[in-house]
This record gives structure tokens, sequence and C-alpha cells, in this order.
């Protein structure tokens, strides 16, 4: 595969967080045999032209906190099944001074400030959130992590046509016992993005661990980041690219 050679450095002013991303990427494209068939010339303005570390942090942490269900609970010392009687007097005994027994001092007893059912859900900027996505998108391709599949069709869905390609795909190599062996597709996760909703291409590759689908359109930061590779078809590059005339092909025409 092409080493990408882009050149990237800090914005003036700009924290080190912010990489700039100005010359040209090549992104090799593949067959489904797994050869270097051409390269397709990504421009980084096409993608917002920098990478915000921080911002897609901060957006990653959204999405991990709009997953929580937030459905945890504990119980008070005013909650808890028991006699709220003092224990023993207060003077006399020679014990240390106690009151009843749920204190969360005492086994049984309540949980001193536990949790309780909250919603962690917020959310930033849609701007932000779709830049973020971009940034994801382009970190890829800047990092050699992308690979464009010149033609994925499948007639019906097969998985193993699915773990076929990503099996001949090569993207490294890595010391054994035994020496050096090729590291594929297949060997990591991957993120695989088509133009569309293509439900044969996803049926086939939804019991592949480590495989998501997911159409151009609703790539996400989280997503692309979580998975260790991207594959894309050449609609799915062109829906990214403009992703404003890719919506307009899907919605229908209306009389």
């Amino acid at each position: 595969m092409a080493n990408n050679t882009a050149t990237h450095a800090p914005e003036a002013g700009a924290s080190d967080r912010v990489i700039a991303v100005t010359d040209p990427i090549a992104v090799p494209v593949m067959n489904r045999t797994g050869a270097q068939v051409g390269t397709v010339q990504i421009d980084p303005k096409e993608f917002g032209g920098k990478i915000s570390r921080q911002l897609m942090h901060d957006v990653v942490l959204m999405h991990l906190a709009n997953q929580r269900a937030g459905t945890h609970h504990t119980l008070r010392r005013g909650e808890v099944a028991g006699s709220t009687k003092k224990l023993f007097r207060q003077k006399g005994t020679g014990n240390a001074r106690a009151g009843t027994k749920r204190t969360n001092k005492r086994r049984g007893g309540g949980t001193a400030k536990g949790p309780k059912p909250r919603d962690y859900e917020y959310h930033l900027p849609k701007k932000a959130v779709r830049a973020a996505t971009r940034m994801a998108v382009l970190s890829k391709f800047r990092d050699g992590e992308a690979v464009i599949l010149d033609e994925l069709s499948l007639a019906a869905p097969k998985t193993k046509d699915v773990v076929g390609i990503l099996k001949a795909i090569k993207v490294g190599r890595k010391a054994t016992d035994a020496g050096e062996k090729d590291v594929t597709l297949l060997d990591t996760t991957v993120l695989i993005g088509t133009a569309g909703l293509d439900p044969n291409v996803y049926k086939s590759a939804r019991n592949i661990e480590g495989v998501k689908v997911l159409p151009a359109a609703e790539f996400n930061c989280y997503t692309v980041l979580k998975q260790k590779r991207l594959v894309l078809t050449r609609a799915a590059l062109e829906a990214l690219r403009n992703p404003a005339a890719a919506k307009a092909q899907q919605q229908p025409a209306t009389a």
C-alpha cells in the first residue's frame, strides 16, 4: 500500500492539538482480489483541512455519554429495610455511641451519596459534530488507515464473499515466532462505508467480528475512530466529498 506523506503542522497561534493538513493525500484503490488498481487524490480542504484532537475527543465523550442507560440505583439510609430504633442507650454501656442500624457505617445499611437514576445525554452544536466527523475521516486518510474499494456489489447476502475480500486486502506485516506474516483487514476492526443502505453488504458483514457497515451519510466521529481501518466504496467517497449532492440524490422526487 502507498505510504501517505501529507505534511501537517500546527496552525499559527493554534494549539498543538489542531493539525493543519494541506498537501493532497494519495489513498490506494483496491479490487476484490486485494490488488492495487490505482490511487485517489484526496484534497484535505474537502474535509475541512484540519484535525482538532480536542474537538474529536469532546464529540467521542458525547457519544459515549449518550449511550449510558443511567439506570444505576442505590438505597440511602432512609430507604433500606430495618428499624430506626437506637441500638442501645447513649451512655453507660462502654460501647461507642450508635444510632440506627440503617446507617451507612453498618453492614446492610444504606449507601451514602450513592448514584441515583439520571440522564447523561447532552448534545454539542451540530456544526461541531459534523466537523468532528470530517476530521475523523481525514485522520484516517492522513494516517494511511483508509482503503478505497473499486467495487463492492453482492448479488445476494453471503458472508463468505465479504470475508474473502477482507482477507485479500493486506494492510501490513507483523512479526511472529515463525517469522513475518501479512496482516489483512480481517485481522483488525473495519468500518465499511457504502453510498447508501446496501442490504446485501450489510447482511453479509454483520456477523463478522470487528466489522461494521454504515452508509456514508450515517458516519459519526465515534464510529469512524473506533474502527482501526476505514474501507470506502467509490460512491461512498463521493458522498463524503459532497454530502449535499448525495443527500439530494437519496431524496425521492416530489410531483
